[in-house]
């Protein structure tokens, strides 16, 4: 069973930034391509970024400019670093993984963005 665990959430004044990361507790590589949603209050978990096998990036159009996703094959680690946060970020973030049609979800991580 793969397993995700999130770390770096918390509480930043607009303009500030934080990083997210993602560490899986098998080889990154083995997925088609990991990722992080995010889920606003009352609002569906929608995609904010997600990184390939390849390295093919890819982005929401909300955070083009200021969010990069990358990883660490050595630590099987992805991040999100989030510059520039504006008080519309504030959401759960949670990681994912997925192989052809499975998929497998982190606890998720709280980024609360102040103005």
């Amino acid at each position: 069973q793969v397993q995700l665990v999130e770390s770096g959430g918390g509480l930043v004044q607009a303009g500030g930034s934080l990083t997210l990361s993602c560490t899986a507790s098998e080889n990154i590589f083995n997925f088609n391509d990991m990722g992080w949603y995010g889920q606003a209050p009352g609002k569906e978990r929608e995609l904010v970024a997600t990184i390939n096998v390849g390295g093919v990036e890819n982005y929401a159009d909300s955070v083009k400019g200021r969010f990069t996703i990358s990883r660490d094959g050595a630590k099987n680690t992805v991040y999100l670093q989030m510059n520039n946060l504006k008080p519309e970020d504030t959401a759960v973030y949670t990681c994912r993984a997925r192989i052809l049609r499975r998929q497998w979800w982190g606890q998720g991580t709280q980024v609360t963005v102040s103005s």
